[in-house]
């Protein structure tokens, strides 16, 4: 979810496309807890890698222009690249920021909406780790339900289509093997690289931004 698309020999070139564009309608929390416009890179103070063009804006406009009436969207960024699941699970610091941040976001009376979720690259370098992700990740969103006590908040998976080792296809198997109530799975598979063959292009990223709309669209309370 943080965005490595634009970025050109350790740097991003600071382009935004028109998909991406900001908006006054869309808001970020940033690593201070406090509100402002969002803007790419959506992470640049949360994940201190470099940052570029993710799929966040691009889903936020999407929604934004297929649904008007749902007014202010409050994104909350946590994400951080080259992490596996296991580094997200209960107690640990992935996994506390992001319960501390989403209920910062709480706290201004937004209504949480839905998490969105694109990770596994690095699961893909650990066999075991990929033949049990969809193990994990069901019980990473059921702690995530029970501290935020949102039993039935939407998810939003994206597939991964790439990663950093030789297990990919053994990853996507165990993502699409995860089941749990109010999720949409969006599969990111076919869709263009940067030449480090594992995160998306600026195309790409707007793309998978487009079908996480389309999945949160789908949910029956938006």
């Amino acid at each position: 979810m943080a965005g490595r698309g634009g970025i050109i020999n350790n740097k991003w070139d600071e382009v935004v496309p028109p998909e991406d564009e900001p908006s006054p309608q869309i808001m970020r929390l940033n690593a201070g807890l406090k509100w402002e416009q969002a803007h790419d890179p959506l992470h640049h103070d949360i994940d201190h890698k470099i940052c570029g063009v993710g799929p966040g804006m691009s889903f936020a406009n999407t929604v934004l222009a297929k649904d008007p009436s749902i007014g202010v969207i409050g994104l909350v960024p946590c994400a951080v690249g080259g992490t596996t699941l296991d580094e997200w699970s209960r107690g640990r610091k992935l996994y506390n920021d992001t319960i501390e941040r989403t209920k910062a976001a709480l706290k201004d009376g937004g209504a949480p909406r839905a998490l969105l979720w694109f990770q596994g690259e690095s699961d893909t370098s650990n066999l075991e780790n990929a033949k049990s992700y969809n193990t994990h990740f069901e019980q990473f969103i059921a702690h995530v339900r029970c501290d935020l006590q949102l039993p039935t908040l939407p998810v939003v998976q994206v597939i991964v289509a790439s990663g950093d080792g030789p297990f990919v296809k053994e990853v996507r198997e165990s993502q699409m093997a995860v089941k749990l109530p109010e999720l949409k799975k969006v599969d990111a598979w076919g869709v263009s690289l940067l030449a480090d063959n594992v995160h998306l292009t600026v195309d790409s990223a707007i793309k998978v931004g487009h079908m996480m709309a389309d999945a949160y669209l789908q949910f029956p309370s938006q």
